[in-house]
């Protein structure tokens, strides 16, 4: 579902028409004589930037799509009941945006696609598109390596579809060798930006196909260092029409000494209350019941607005707008929880009893290395006020095992948290070495052998407790979002409770988006079986 919003800028995307054209009809091959020609007409001041150059991509692409149309080659590439379709519809391509990594960048993806498709790209699921954009995640190597096996399969699909356009943005983007790699080792990608720009994506989308009107192919690179610029009010296309994440802040401040995320989204950037309400308000007159409040870290929004406010009094305006009946949010740091933000969670009728709390290791020593401002004893106590002042809370937690210097004893730590607090479900990794942040350089690396046999006992852990704490709601009835249908059989949904664990019970697609009370029936250690009351 696509969110469109306010725009004083309206432009004709057959003024771009004549653009193309004229390009088309140029003996020159001068890629910045003709995009001069275009960038003369752009407004300075954003979004209205933006959106002339949504217009001025959507009339190349139209033009692009209408001659392509006219030799066969569009009845060749998409058959003749999609290209019916698109006419139908008013697209002129088709578009395909794959996400790695976190919240973070899953809503960024959402942005991209409500511009790719104000531009007039259908989305479509299969990479085999007319452009392709991946939208990278740099925390952990495994990552890096997915997408340079994707840009393979990429370049192959490209020599059959020379017209094809291909994409990077997002965190690897911002790491310089990386982009040199990609530069040199895959030439044929077309587009790379950052994450500090993504919203100026439909002006490099018009640069990409001006230089493909000529064919003069060479990778466009728009990658900046940082940015204190915040663009509001760009179209967005939400996976979901009754949940929707909301940006309330960007980058991060805290440079935990293993993470590579404050080098790559930069410093804390927070949005302004009034912006936040704003989307949050038309998000519920669009049908939206549930929020997730998104940023590096959320406890500590508001710090660098010119009239900081703290993220508890956020939640308190939130709470207020009417129809949002679920708050969620995402991330939260340890030593940053204040207690203020405990009393709202727990006067809250609509902050959902789930927090995520990342713990990282268990051992003291092993935290201060990481740079995380707490100890273990300060943690397990955050941790037992959270769940005195919210009954039944759902705690949810990362860890990872192998930071450099871990020794058993500080693995044995970490196992006596766990223990502790009983977390409901924890994501447990393997220390990543990325270039460029303190730990890479760390002396005391663990070996590869010790490393598996302590991810192996903590999962086991972990697995064990959670199967016997996520439970506890066994034999009550309980209110039920219905969120998807259920993949492992018809007649059946998915739904999941405000403390985030999941419910399957009979239903049909009709329910998606409401809310239903179920009596749950059956706990199987990590969701529910449950039944309509």
């Amino acid at each position: 579902m696509i969110l469109y919003v306010g725009c004083d800028i309206i432009v004709q995307s057959r003024l771009f028409r004549k653009v193309y054209d004229k390009i088309m009809a140029s003996n020159t091959e001068n890629y910045e004589f003709h995009w001069n020609q275009i960038e003369s007409g752009a407004p300075d001041k954003e979004p209205a930037r933006q959106y002339y150059f949504m217009e001025t991509a959507r009339g190349l692409l139209k033009a692009k799509f209408e001659q392509d149309c006219a030799s066969g080659e569009a009845l060749g590439r998409y058959g003749a009941e999609q290209l019916e379709e698109m006419k139908k519809e008013g697209y002129w391509g088709t578009c395909c945006v794959t996400t790695f990594g976190c919240q973070m960048n899953a809503k960024d993806s959402e942005k991209l696609l409500g511009i790719l498709e104000s531009i007039g790209y259908r989305p479509v699921e299969t990479e085999d598109a007319d452009l392709v954009l991946y939208n990278t995640c740099t925390v952990r190597e495994n990552a890096n390596k997915r997408l340079y096996g994707r840009l393979g399969q990429a370049g192959a699909r490209k020599k059959k579809n020379p017209g094809m356009l291909i994409g990077l943005c997002g965190c690897m983007m911002q790491e310089p060798q990386v982009v040199e790699k990609i530069r040199t080792s895959y030439p044929f990608v077309d587009l790379i930006f950052g994450t500090h720009n993504i919203f100026v994506l439909a002006e490099l989308v018009s640069q990409c196909l001006i230089r493909q009107s000529i064919k003069k192919h060479r990778t466009l690179i728009d990658v900046w260092e940082g940015t204190d610029q915040i663009v509001e009010d760009l179209p967005a296309d939400r996976k979901y029409p009754f949940k929707s994440g909301v940006n309330i802040m960007f980058g991060c401040n805290n440079f935990c000494s293993y993470c590579i995320v404050p080098y790559v989204r930069g410093r804390e950037r927070s949005r302004q209350p009034e912006e936040i309400l704003k989307e949050i308000r038309r998000l519920a007159e669009d049908g939206v019941v549930e929020v997730m409040l998104l940023g590096q870290n959320v406890n500590s929004y508001g710090k660098t607005l010119e009239n900081p406010m703290t993220f508890a009094e956020l939640l308190r305006k939130v709470e207020e707008i009417p129809g949002i009946q679920r708050i969620r949010f995402m991330t939260s740091h340890p030593k940053d929880l204040s207690d203020e933000l405990i009393q709202v969670m727990a006067e809250s009728k609509k902050i959902c009893r789930h927090f995520h709390l990342p713990l990282q290791s268990g051992s003291s020593r092993i935290l201060e290395k990481m740079n995380r401002h707490y100890t273990k004893e300060q943690f397990i106590e955050l941790a037992r006020r959270l769940k005195a002042a919210v009954p039944g809370i759902s705690l949810t937690t990362d860890i990872i095992v192998g930071f450099p210097g871990e020794t058993e004893e500080d693995f044995e730590e970490t196992l006596d948290v766990v223990r502790q607090v009983e977390f409901d479900s924890a994501f447990t990794f393997i220390y990543s070495k990325r270039t460029g942040t303190p730990a890479a350089s760390m002396e005391d690396q663990v070996p590869e052998d010790v490393v598996k046999e302590r991810f192996d006992r903590l999962l086991k852990e972990v697995q064990e407790i959670s199967s016997r704490v996520c439970g506890r709601d066994e034999g009550t009835v309980q209110e039920v979002l219905a969120e998807e249908v259920d993949s492992h059989g018809p007649g059946w949904i998915t739904g999941r409770l405000s403390n985030n664990t999941l419910v399957h019970f009979k239903g049909d697609p009709s329910m998606i988006g409401h809310f239903f009370q179920v009596y749950l029936e059956e706990s199987k250690g990590f969701y529910y079986m449950g039944r309509l009351v």
